[in-house]
């Protein structure tokens, strides 16, 4: 059994860090689908505001680093920026901000913002596409953050799918639709090997932990850790909640019972490491006879890899070896 919480460093990710040789513009609008709504772009966007990690490394493992003006990241996700196959990427492109608003995306002189809700987007800041497109700047959402229409819950289809929609609509948009195909054949077949490393083996089950002592922070089923988990072999405790990232109990963890713990590997202002993160499972008394934390069953992978981005394969692949090793 593993005693310690091993935090996987993502570089098996394909076409890390590559600039791709533009395909030839197309004189006519573009028109793509993105959160049920239709969206044209009479040009290719060539001053991109992104927010967040994921969202970023898909613009570069897209070869579109050149199109971008910058980027907006939280500064607790520094570990991310320490383990991205697009470091390099990161380190040549302007970093904007640290929180998004009206004044970063208009002081860059952007004509797209790409974010999600809660990733960049949010009523409460009244940075909303609405209030962007207002400005005279594009907006594209991240599919895996798209609302569902139930209140502000979010997800519409299943996170490895929200990735490919992703990609495909960002080939069409930027036309390197064949450098979008050529990642998603690529991502595939990483996955279909992985599932192959548990193949035939009992599904454990997987409490995907993110923040909270007082209420734990974790993944429903519309996340992309739900795919991490599952296309690995295991089985997400909170698998049937029609969310992405939610709030839960510590009581309906207990009743889960969970196998293994996976754990989020970011600063979230409390218990920063995952190591401080596993302390704190191991000292919590409710969860003491859980499989778990009795077997000392804990892995990490950085936030970026458990958020829809083009690390999710990858994360695949690590958390199936993880499982099969033990």
């Amino acid at each position: 059994m593993r005693t310690a919480v091993v935090t996987a460093a993502l570089l098996l990710v394909s076409g890390c860090g590559a600039t791709v040789a533009h395909e030839t513009s197309k004189p006519d609008p573009v028109t793509v689908t993105n959160c049920g709504r239709q969206v044209t772009f009479d040009r290719i966007p060539s001053k991109v505001v992104t927010n967040d990690t994921g969202i970023t490394e898909l613009m570069f493992a897209l070869g579109l680093k050149d199109r971008m003006a910058g980027y907006v990241v939280d500064g607790n996700n520094t570990v991310d920026l320490q383990t991205s196959p697009w470091k390099a990427d990161f380190d040549s492109t302007p970093k904007l901000a640290e929180k998004i608003s009206k004044e970063v995306v208009q002081g860059a002189g952007a004509d797209l913002v790409f974010a999600g809700w809660n990733y960049g987007f949010s009523e409460s800041t009244g940075f909303t596409p609405d209030a962007v497109n207002q400005l005279g700047i594009g907006t594209y959402q991240l599919t895996e953050a798209c609302r569902n229409g139930n209140g502000k819950q979010r997800g519409i289809m299943p996170a490895l799918d929200a990735l490919y929609t992703d990609l495909r609509n960002l080939g069409k948009i930027f036309r390197v639709e064949a450098k979008a195909e050529e990642l998603i054949k690529g991502y595939q077949q990483q996955i279909e090997n992985a599932g192959k490393l548990m193949a035939g083996r009992p599904r454990p089950k997987v409490f995907l932990y993110d923040s909270g002592q007082d209420q734990p922070f974790t993944s429903g089923r519309n996340a992309a850790p739900q795919d991490v988990i599952a296309k690995a072999g295991g089985d997400n405790v909170f698998g049937d909640l029609d969310d992405s990232w939610t709030t839960v109990n510590w009581e309906t963890v207990v009743q889960r019972d969970p196998d293994v713990v996976l754990i989020v590997d970011y600063a979230d202002g409390k218990a920063n490491t995952p190591a401080q993160k596993q302390a704190f499972l191991e000292g919590f008394a409710p969860l003491a006879n859980s499989p778990a934390i009795r077997n000392k069953r804990f892995f990490a992978l950085p936030y970026a890899a458990l958020v829809e981005s083009p690390r999710n394969p990858a994360s695949i692949e690590a958390f199936a070896r993880y499982l099969a090793s033990a």
